[in-house]
């Protein structure tokens, strides 16, 4: 199935402003007695795209094993903070990830081409948002359903499937079908963690894997469709918003 949309140029993609206006020195304060997570930084490279998720997709990224999983995430996005992402997740944990530049392209054997990421998370327990929950913040629910493929560098080699030490190089990959507003989009995301000097070459490497096999159809996993989530809904219609 092909999905046309209006699209930004590569180029114009490329100039697209990153750099965070707000300065967090710190993890985020939590309410008091719960105990703030630090999260691992990350490498990472996602392409949203408009339309329903294919089948074809489906049956190229189930080549390796995969666990599914179907959540509502809560993302603020009024106001909106350049360079942070805030968002309630399956309504049990606030999760803020502040943006820390790109170290450069991601280009998987000419079939794929993203902007590298890089990120650190910080999340602690938080209760779901109810309907007294009101003030400034306007809060977007996004719906996912996802399926989900680790792997782990092991003597070298990547080894899909097997569980490992958070501090050893690993890196997730996600196909996620994400509707809000009344639209649905689907999602290719990767998210390498580990030691700092390993992050980009595993997510390379995982990406390498990834499309040894060219993606069925004629989606364009370009410069243009790279983009995270808070990126992405940045510039989305504000709809369906809880206040």
């Amino acid at each position: 199935m092909t999905v046309t949309s209006p699209r930004a140029s590569s180029q114009d993609a490329s100039k697209r402003p990153r750099g965070s206006e707000l300065a967090l020195t710190g993890p985020p304060a939590g309410p008091p007695g719960h105990s703030v997570i630090e999260g691992p930084g990350t490498a990472e490279v996602r392409w949203i795209l408009p339309g329903e998720l294919d089948t074809a997709i489906a049956g190229w990224f189930a080549r390796f094993p995969t666990g599914m999983e179907s959540r509502e995430d809560a993302y603020l996005v009024r106001p909106v903070l350049r360079g942070l992402s805030v968002k309630v997740r399956a309504g049990q944990m606030l999760e803020v990830k502040q943006f820390r530049g790109s170290p450069g392209i991601l280009d998987a054997a000419g079939r794929a081409r993203g902007r590298i990421e890089s990120w650190q998370k910080w999340s602690f327990p938080f209760g779901p948002l109810g309907p007294n929950d009101a003030g400034p913040p306007s809060w977007l629910v996004v719906r996912k359903r996802r399926w989900m493929s680790q792997f782990r560098l092991v003597d070298g080699r990547l080894m899909a499937g097997l569980p490992g030490r958070v501090a050893e190089p690993a890196c997730a990959v996600e196909l996620t079908e994400v509707r809000t507003g009344g639209e649905t989009w689907w999602s290719l995301g990767f998210e390498a963690t580990g030691p700092a000097d390993s992050l980009r070459g595993t997510l390379q490497s995982t990406a390498a894997l990834i499309f040894t096999q060219a993606p069925p159809g004629d989606w364009e996993l370009d410069l243009s469709h790279s983009q995270s989530y808070a990126e992405w809904l940045s510039r989305r219609p504000v709809t369906g918003v809880t206040k």
